[in-house]
């Protein structure tokens, strides 16, 4: 896999691509991703039914993510390999942007 592809077709990721991706870690639908999601920023971000099932549509279309099962109806997902290294990417990408504004604004305190 081109990584350098990859990474001018995906990056930077969306808020709601980047939490998506990170809450299939683990298999789960998308009811239970946006629940998920919720909780893990303490409400600050709450992706709306229309945005995660766009993303879903789209994440599984492109091979990011797999449907692994289904249960009462609901598509259960999880990370594929190719999301993995997208986010190890974004994860990366995030961390420099950290590591510069620390280095830069350090002196306002």
């Amino acid at each position: 896999m081109d990584t350098k592809k990859i990474e001018k077709k995906y990056l930077p990721l969306t808020e709601a691509a980047y939490y998506v991706l990170i809450s299939l870690n683990k298999p789960r639908h998308g009811y239970g991703i946006m629940q998920h999601v919720n909780e893990i920023t303490n409400g600050r971000i709450k992706i709306g039914a229309g945005t995660m099932y766009g993303n879903l549509s789209r994440m599984e279309k492109e091979g990011l993510i797999n449907s692994v099962a289904e249960e009462e109806r609901k598509k259960i997902y999880e990370i594929s390999k190719k999301g993995k290294i997208i986010l190890e990417l974004e994860l990366a990408r995030l961390e420099e942007l950290l590591t510069h504004g620390k280095n830069e604004m350090g002196n306002l305190k």
